[in-house]
This record gives C-alpha cells, sequence and structure tokens, in this order.
C-alpha cells in the first residue's frame, strides 16, 4: 500500500517535466529571444550639454535619435574622474569598495597600501561582464578600461569573451604613444595580449570597428553584452579635419556666448528648471580681453572639440546600422551617458595660448614625442591639444566647476537608454525625461534586470527599471543616502539635497548644502536656512566614510603633482637623462661661481 502510493501518477510525471522544463529555461534564459542584447556606450569628459538632444550646437543625430525613441535623464550623477566611474558602472558597487577610489596615477603613497585605492578592480568584486556571460552571453569590449593591468585585471580576465582595450588614462587618438609623460608607451592590449595598433587607426571609428567584428564573430543564437567606451572628448583632442570645419567660426562669439546659449539650450530640452542662473567661475577670464590670435586659436580648438563629439555620433550610427543590418536591433537596449564632465585642466598653455612657467617643459614633452600646437592642422593627426577650464565651464552648462570636483559640472552628465527587448521599447514613454537621482551604480543592476539574470547580491546600486516604465518614478526614499569622495572632494546625495565639499585653490574648504532640483547650479547655499539638514546630513557622510574605509588626503595634496611626480618615478629613461643635464647645469654654475670669486679676489 505504501509502495503503491509513492509510484508517480500521470500527472505527477508532468508536473515533475514542467517543473524541470521551467528550471531549463530560468537557467538559460540568457541565451533565449527574450533576453535582449544590451549596448553600453561610454563618452570620455563630456560636458552635460554636449549633445543635440540636451540643447547643444553639436550635430549629434544618431544619440539624438536614441534620445526621441527612449529616455534621457536630467538628474544622473557619477564619479568625477574616469577609473572610479567605470568602477562603480561596471560592478553596481561604490568605488571605494571597488578598489578604485582614484585613478592609480593620483594615489599619493599615503593611501597607496589601502585596499580601496589600489586604482584596479578589486577581485573581490564581480563585473556585470562576469555576471552575464555566466548566464549565457556573450561579452564584448572595446575601448578605454584604465581599471589595472596587471595579473588578472584586463578585461579578458574579468568577464569578456573577446576585448580590446587601452589600459591608460589616456592616450593619442590617431597613433600608438602616450598622452602624457608618465607613460613610457601607450599600453594597449587584445584579449590578453599587447598589441600594436593599426596604421589607420582613429580612435572612435577603431572602437566601432573592433564592436561590430566581435558582435559578427559569434552565432547568433545567444544575446551579446557589448561594451564600448570612446576616448571622445579626452585630451588629447583630436578630430578629423572635415569635422572640425564644421564649427569654424560657430564658437568666435566666446565662452560667455556658448555658456549662455548651452543654458538656454538645457531648458528649452526640458533638462533644467526655468531660470537657472549660471554659477561664476574664477578660472575664466572675459572674452573680450584676450587678443585676436588667442580668440582665433581658442575657437579653433573648440572646433575640435565639437568636431569630435560629432565623429564619436557618426561612429555610433554605423554601430546601429550594423545591428539593423544582422536584424538585431529589435532586441537590442542602448545605454549611452559619459564618465564624468568636461575636462578643464590646462596641459600645455595657459587660457590665451601661450606657456605659463608650469607647462613649459610640458609643453617641451610634447614637442619631442612628435605633437604639435599648429593653428591650421589643429586637432588632426600629430595634434595636441585641450580646451581648457573656460571652454569646459561653458559645455556644462550653468553648473559649478567640471572634471574633478565634486560640484554639478563635475558629476552630472547626459544619460539615455532607449532601445527594444523581444520587439517591445524598453522604455514607456519615447521621449520622456526621467528627473529622479540616479547614481553610476544604478547601471550595473540596471543592464542585469533588463537581461533577466537577477541583481547580484554584492550590488548597491539602484535599478533603474521603475523609472523606464515611469518616467515620473523615483528610485530612492528620503534618507536613502549616497556618499562620494575622491580626492578630497566629497559629497552626500538625498534626493534633491547636495551636501558638497570642493577642494578650490585659494578659496576657503568649507560644506555647503544645495537643493539641486530647485538650485542645479548650487549658486544659493542653504547650510544656515536649513541647519538641521546641514548637520545631520555631516553626520551621514562621516558614518558613510567610516563604512566605506575612505581616508584623508595628505595635507597640500595635489592631483596634478602626484600624477606627474608618481611618473616621472618610473621613467628611468627620462630621469637618468635629465639627472646628466641637471649635473652638467650644477657643475657649470659651480665653475662659473668659482671663477668670479677667484676674479672678485684678484681684484
Amino acid at each position: 500500500m505504501l509502495e503503491s502510493s509513492m509510484k508517480p501518477r500521470h500527472s505527477d510525471w508532468f508536473l515533475m517535466l514542467a517543473t524541470l522544463a521551467c528550471f531549463i529555461w530560468s537557467s538559460s534564459s540568457a541565451a533565449s529571444g527574450s533576453s535582449p542584447n544590451i549596448v553600453l556606450l561610454l563618452a570620455d569628459d563630456l560636458g552635460y550639454s554636449d549633445l543635440g538632444s540636451y540643447g547643444s550646437e553639436i550635430s549629434t543625430p544618431n544619440l539624438d535619435a536614441l534620445a526621441a525613441s527612449g529616455l534621457r535623464f536630467s538628474n544622473f550623477h557619477v564619479a568625477a574622474s574616469c577609473a572610479p566611474t567605470r568602477a562603480m558602472l561596471l560592478t553596481g558597487v561604490n568605488s571605494h569598495t571597488a578598489g578604485v577610489a582614484n585613478i592609480p596615477e593620483a594615489v599619493p603613497l599615503e593611501q597607496a597600501d589601502a585596499a580601496a585605492y589600489q586604482g584596479a578592480l578589486s577581485a573581490e568584486v564581480g563585473t556585470i561582464a562576469e555576471f552575464l556571460r555566466a548566464k549565457g552571453y556573450s561579452t564584448y569590449m572595446s575601448g578605454k578600461w584604465h581599471l589595472g593591468h596587471g595579473p588578472g585585471q584586463l578585461p579578458s580576465e574579468r568577464g569578456f569573451h573577446r576585448a580590446v582595450s587601452l589600459a591608460d588614462t589616456g592616450a593619442d587618438n590617431w597613433r600608438q604613444r602616450p598622452y602624457l609623460p608618465i607613460y613610457r608607451q601607450a599600453n594597449w592590449y587584445e584579449n590578453g595580449n599587447r598589441i600594436n595598433l593599426p596604421n589607420d587607426f582613429y580612435s572612435s571609428e577603431y572602437f566601432v570597428d573592433k564592436a561590430i567584428e566581435y558582435i559578427g564573430s559569434e552565432p547568433r543564437d545567444k544575446p551579446f553584452f557589448a561594451y564600448v567606451a570612446f576616448q571622445a572628448v579626452h585630451i588629447p583632442v583630436q578630430a578629423p579635419g572635415e569635422y572640425r570645419d564644421r564649427y569654424l567660426g560657430v564658437y568666435d562669439k566666446g565662452w560667455e556666448q556658448l555658456r549662455a546659449d548651452r543654458t538656454q539650450g538645457l531648458i528649452d530640452k526640458g533638462m533644467l528648471p526655468e531660470g537657472t542662473q549660471g554659477y561664476p567661475l574664477p578660472t575664466t577670464p572675459p572674452w573680450s580681453e584676450i587678443s585676436p590670435e588667442a580668440k582665433a586659436f581658442e575657437a579653433r580648438g573648440m572646433a575640435v572639440y565639437a568636431g569630435m563629439v560629432e565623429s564619436m555620433d557618426h561612429h555610433v550610427g554605423r554601430l546601429i546600422d550594423h545591428l539593423d543590418g544582422l536584424g538585431e536591433l529589435e532586441n537590442t537596449v542602448f545605454i549611452f551617458l559619459s564618465d564624468n564632465g568636461a575636462e578643464g585642466s590646462l596641459a600645455t598653455r595657459a587660457l590665451v595660448g601661450e606657456p605659463r612657467p608650469a607647462t613649459r617643459l610640458y609643453r617641451a614633452w610634447v614637442k619631442q614625442s612628435g605633437f604639435n600646437m599648429n593653428f591650421e592642422t589643429l586637432g588632426e593627426i600629430d595634434s595636441y591639444h585641450d580646451i581648457g577650464p573656460a571652454w569646459a565651464s561653458a559645455v556644462v552648462g550653468p553648473l559649478a566647476w567640471y572634471k574633478f570636483f565634486a560640484g554639478e559640472g563635475g558629476l552630472r552628465v547626459p544619460m539615455i537608454i532607449a532601445g527594444y527587448r523581444g520587439g517591445e521599447p524598453v522604455v514607456s514613454s519615447p521621449g520622456a525625461i526621467a528627473g529622479a537621482f540616479g547614481w553610476a551604480t544604478d547601471v550595473a543592476p540596471t543592464i542585469l534586470d533588463l537581461a533577466g539574470v537577477g541583481v547580484h547580491r554584492q550590488v548597491t546600486g539602484k535599478s533603474l527599471l521603475p523609472v523606464l516604465n515611469d518616467a515620473d518614478a523615483e528610485i530612492r526614499q528620503a534618507g536613502e543616502y549616497v556618499g562620494y569622495e575622491l580626492g578630497g572632494n566629497r559629497a552626500l546625495f538625498d534626493g534633491r539635497w547636495k551636501l558638497v565639499y570642493n577642494r578650490v585653490p585659494g578659496q576657503a574648504e568649507r560644506w555647503s548644502l544645495f537643493d539641486i532640483n530647485a538650485d542645479p547650479a548650487e549658486t544659493v547655499d542653504l547650510s544656515q536656512q536649513f541647519p538641521e539638514r546641514f548637520v545631520s546630513m555631516q553626520q551621514a557622510y562621516a558614518r558613510w566614510a567610516a563604512a566605506n574605509d575612505v581616508l584623508d588626503i595628505p595635507p597640500g595634496y595635489d592631483q596634478v603633482r602626484v600624477v606627474l611626480g608618481k611618473g616621472l618615478l618610473t621613467r628611468t629613461d627620462l630621469i637618468v637623462p635629465l639627472g646628466i643635464v641637471t649635473l652638467i647645469l650644477l657643475m657649470g654654475v659651480f665653475l662659473l661661481c668659482r671663477f668670479v670669486w677667484r676674479r672678485l679676489r684678484r681684484s
């Protein structure tokens, strides 16, 4: 009786088979047609207002088309430097937990032994490429990596089936050579092996070429994740002449006019509230006070920048067209954003194009490396250019500061999500704008949710799927703080409230409190008006910093000096010749002094 009762009936067999089928389907769901391809497009140092869909005069039709069919984010934030943002995008955890609290080149010796400050992705955290690959996705990467190139650190060892990557913080866009004297060479890898770039290399074109090659290398019976990390518009700012020339004359009225136009463009596009006033920047001299020659040079340099943005957009369009030709477009989701705000440093010149004492040695290295700053060929092969703080202040619109700073100009970036999953749009209201606060760690859980593979328990970011379904949705409740620190610049977000501490040379360092919904330009400090919130958020930041192993910066910390100092210590090929030259000069000075002393004694 007991034995007979344990025999499976026909209905039991059906239930068991159905359960097994469900298990098999769920375990291989990433390989099914319902799991979309996902393309993550990352610009480098792109300003908040640099896209046409964000109010720019730059032609970006392909990205604007994604914006029109998808969702634009007006309040999305990342770190103010490249590697920390990239670490958060790929892991869904904050940059300190990921081991990339700062770019490795800028970590001072006092922090170098701390796990949070290694400047390479920690082996203790997984990447979305690893998670997706485990669920049946093909995973590809092309572009700038900058998350380590030691043992176990290259993208081919962090979940990517195939990858071509630049390991450094940047490089020449035309040739295989470094853009800073801290590198002996430009370190490029493919699938874990060092490579030489082709002779006809241009970064944006090459990265899309490789993405197309990788996508076409696998049978189309499983979805793919493609991460394309552009060098546009990182220093050196370079673009083909035909793209630059489309913008000649556009910037002749200067940076004040461009900033006003971009601010109004952001307002007109619905990205910022009416009446937003620009944050005044002391680093920006009046356009009227520089010489005609300097104006011509600066306007041409900004045309190169615009051309570099348009060129990137063109190659994004090539990738979209390729996927359309493969019949994959109806099952592909695109995510586009920048890794931080615009770059405002002066690598080689003063604002008027003349060398400062601090840049003379750097200019000598630029020339010795085969670069030039010739007016006629600015941006073309062998040219070296950076737009400087004045134009950087303009391309972030009215926002405060730019790259490296914790102001909105450094942290707030354009972001677009668009596309289809199984033939259905992933955005419920095409062309809408999401105003909810978003953070860099939110990209990873969004990708995992879209793929249907489940969000890994390590991930601390919030999936943006609720916002894709309802552009007015919020993804964080009041009191769900987001903390941030990089190079001593700090911030804490709580919805519309932002507590911020910027290290600005020549200015008193202190905390400020802003309502970034009503005042995105951070012009009105509310710390005195809301003293209880001001204190409570400082306390919350202190708790966050302690929990995430945030270290104090050493007194007098200067990122540029640390980068150059650490880098040059590794350049024995430079140190030895410089040492010999210095010794010869010192000997000459000694002999001259000795000669003068003897003549004086005789007289």
